[in-house]
């Protein structure tokens, strides 16, 4: 289980799993600006590892959220709390693609990349991304969906119980026991996402990602809207080092589907396995 709640010297919250005395593995949630539901992953890992879980920063009034400050913080992060150990890092969608741009920002404190259900790095990608979604959404959904719109006044819940109802078409066969409710920033969700787009629409990203000189493995569910094998296509020009993996009777969440979660381990802890110096969990 988790220690409690920490803060680092500027005040950037995070959570601390498993030993001290084992190799990091930071763990990069998604959204953007959903904090907490990686709890599930992170007590997993933390059989292994030392799992350092950061709060990615919140949006404040008068400042603009980029991508390039998301960057900062976790190079600030890494470099306070891991102080130069052997540290993997280890994102979830947007967190997947936030972990990319700090190695291409700082590729000399990368260490092994492990990006779970990785985030669309172009427009035809995120295309059938909305339309795999769009044939998803059930009258139900939709339904559930038009409710919270009209009655949910606060945007951060508003986007949290979206989040919940459209979970299953994100999904294959989901048991949610193993979940953690995400905590949100609607304001702060919008300027990262929007920087992101701004930055791959100047061609920022991924050409940037050819700096990337760490091992990366890209781990896609096979049922995952995001398309896997194009986002793969899509970076493999910039990355061709790039692993991948796809997991059957997966979505978007391997650590929540029925029949993939104990694979998804499997691969997930014999890849770190292999990068980190420690002992694989009985």
């Amino acid at each position: 289980m988790p220690s409690d709640e920490r803060l680092t010297s500027r005040g950037l919250r995070y959570r601390e799993y498993g030993a001290a005395r084992r190799p990091n593995v930071v763990l990069v949630h998604g959204g953007p600006a959903a904090w907490g539901y990686l709890e599930p992953v992170a007590v997993r890992l933390g059989t292994a590892y030392r799992v350092l879980e950061p709060f990615q920063r919140g949006s404040q009034a008068g400042r603009r959220l980029s991508v390039d400050r998301h960057v900062r913080d976790l190079r600030e992060f890494v470099h306070e709390i891991c102080a130069g150990a052997e540290t993997a890092l280890v994102g979830h969608s947007w967190g997947a693609m936030l972990v990319l741009a700090f190695a291409a920002a700082f590729p000399a404190d990368a260490g092994p990349l492990a990006l779970i259900g990785c985030g669309t790095f172009d427009p035809a990608s995120r295309a059938q991304l909305r339309q795999t979604l769009e044939q998803r959404f059930t009258a139900p959904i939709r339904a559930q969906l038009e409710h919270i719109e009209r009655t949910e006044a606060d945007p951060d819940d508003r986007l949290a119980a979206m989040g919940r109802v459209i979970q299953p078409a994100y999904g294959y066969d989901l048991d949610p026991t193993p979940g953690g409710d995400a905590i949100c920033d609607a304001q702060a969700h919008e300027q990262s996402w929007q920087d992101m787009l701004r930055l791959q629409a100047d061609g920022v990203y991924p050409a940037a990602f050819a700096h990337i000189a760490s091992p990366v493995l890209m781990l896609h569910g096979v049922a995952d809207p995001h398309p896997g094998a194009m986002i793969r296509e899509s970076l493999l020009p910039f990355l061709p080092h790039l692993e991948y993996s796809e997991l059957a009777q997966c979505g978007h969440s391997p650590w929540l589907e029925r029949h993939a979660a104990n694979e998804f381990y499997r691969v997930l802890l014999a890849w770190l396995g292999e990068r980190l110096g420690a002992s694989r969990p009985a």
